[in-house]
């Protein structure tokens, strides 16, 4: 089955490129994770996460976390944990009402890649793997439809000197962010589930 819909295919033929799209979908696209898509999202320790609501409007976010906090778990699942945010629950909001997924896992250094998951999700409020994830309150579970790797050519060359201070750490109390603490939100602000 082809990745693409009609509108896709309007503009691969408008602009001659049919028989290339074709190609990366017959020799790069596959449904279930190897072994190297396993070891590429073990090393990265942010994605972005598109969902759309039941009206199909978009909404994109960036998901962050230590090395391996995204991880697969089975050739047809990957889990990442929901950790303690804004409380607008967007993106995990759209997924009870619409579990289609796109996730874009990038790697910035010198060697730039990038892996494209598209499928479905579902919203785990209490699956076991929660309790050995440090700082989760939720886990989201991603079947994959559709996972390819993207050409990297336009990702500019970036260094990450330090992981996010507020990335839980087993053992660790966590950092909570500043704008909790300020007037306009602190009186609304919910204590953080453990």
């Amino acid at each position: 089955m082809s990745m693409y819909h009609q509108g896709q295919r309007d503009l691969q033929d408008a602009f001659g490129s049919r028989a290339l799209a074709d190609r990366l979908d017959e020799t790069l696209r596959h449904e279930r994770f190897t072994d190297r898509d396993a070891a590429f999202i073990a090393q990265q320790s942010f994605f972005f996460l598109a969902t759309a609501d039941d009206q199909g409007r978009p909404d994109c976010s960036f998901k962050g976390g230590p090395a391996g906090f995204a991880r697969v778990i089975a050739p047809d699942a990957l889990i990442f944990p929901d950790y303690d945010g804004n409380g607008m629950f967007r993106s995990l909001g759209n997924l009870t009402a619409n579990p289609n997924v796109g996730l874009l896992f990038l790697s910035v250094g010198e060697r730039p890649q990038r892996l494209r998951v598209n499928g479905t999700a579902e919203v785990l409020h209490d699956d076991p793997l929660l309790a050995e994830i440090p700082g989760a309150q939720l886990l989201v579970r991603v079947t994959p439809r559709d996972i390819f790797p993207n050409c990297p050519r336009y990702i500019p060359t970036l260094t990450v000197t330090a992981p996010s201070v507020h990335a839980p750490e087993a053992g660790k109390s966590p950092v909570e962010a500043d704008w909790k603490a300020h007037p306009m939100f602190a009186d609304v602000v919910p204590p953080r589930r453990v």
